[in-house]
């Protein structure tokens, strides 16, 4: 009887979980579809660029790129070969992947070992240290781009990937160290006790403990820099001029619209679609470094 009391309740159980499942999508479904429509609308001018990359000149002159549906037989994809022949796109893709790395790995590198310090080592002021990391989160770029020049070109930086890549790894490190600090502080402190008794020195600590562990956090913090160098035009326009990025490149090569267009649309799709394809091969990880150390 015990037995067959038990079994009595099932199918009713399951009936109910199945009739709360479809209630919870039925009332998310509203905000599903306003995602969805969002999601849509701000992919409107990527479309409008990706479908203008596929056209000639003469097409692109006559309308707007949504006329163009109708006609899919005019699109074509000499646009990019031709954009791949024009040397100056070319370099100047190459010049801001090389920037790109060097930003994203030098204030990586820099940043963890100093993050490690201020979470994990005694030492005197170190509480008023990380007050003025925070403190230097509040500089402008702006405001440091003429001191930045001079200085430039007392020390011939000026135009140079390596003078590119220490300035964003300078105005990176602020916010990299107040990133992983936060993350690295985190860390049980069991774990970190156990590892020095057992005789671990604090470098290998560092790199057998605390950056496995820190991987989400450093993961986010290369995913912010790639896309904010990677897109980056004002320190581009100001600091060089011969060895320009992509997007200072494209910026001034845009005398007046519709000049070039059939160069100039598919390096511009081009260069938005790489660091697209970087958040969402790392999203994931984005996602945890953000929500580091909000729940404990």
């Amino acid at each position: 009887m015990a037995t067959a009391a038990l079994e009595r309740p099932q199918p009713a159980v399951l009936d109910e979980g199945a009739a709360a499942r479809v209630g919870r999508f039925l009332r998310r479904a509203p905000v599903h579809v306003v995602l969805v429509l969002l999601g849509l609308f701000w992919l409107i001018p990527t479309t409008g660029l990706f479908i203008t990359s596929l056209l000639s000149a003469s097409d692109a002159a006559q309308g707007g790129w949504w006329n163009f549906f109708a006609e899919p037989s005019s699109w074509t994809l000499e646009n990019y070969r031709n954009m791949f022949d024009n040397e100056g796109i070319v370099d100047a893709l190459l010049i801001t992947a090389q920037v790109t790395l060097g930003s994203a790995i030098l204030p990586i590198l820099v940043a963890s070992l100093a993050a490690y310090a201020l979470a994990w080592i005694d030492f005197p002021g170190r509480d008023w240290l990380f007050l003025g990391v925070v403190g230097l989160l509040l500089v402008p770029i702006q405001m440091a781009l003429i001191p930045i020049f001079s200085l430039y070109n007392r020390f011939d930086l000026f135009d140079t990937v390596p003078g590119l890549i220490l300035f964003h790894t300078a105005f990176a490190l602020p916010f990299a160290i107040f990133l992983l600090r936060n993350f690295f502080a985190g860390i049980p402190k069991d774990l970190m006790e156990a590892a020095r008794i057992d005789g671990a020195s604090e470098l290998r600590l560092f790199f057998k403990v605390v950056l496995p562990l820190g991987l989400p956090a450093i993961a986010s913090l290369a995913i912010f820099q790639v896309l904010f160098v990677w897109n980056d035009l004002l320190i581009g326009l100001v600091l060089a001029q011969n060895n320009q990025p992509i997007a200072p490149h494209l910026a001034s090569q845009l005398r007046q619209f519709g000049s070039n267009l059939d160069v100039l649309a598919p390096a511009s799709f081009f260069s938005a679609v790489i660091p697209l394809i970087v958040f969402a091969s790392f999203q994931r990880y984005f996602v945890q470094g953000l929500l580091a150390g909000s729940v404990k």
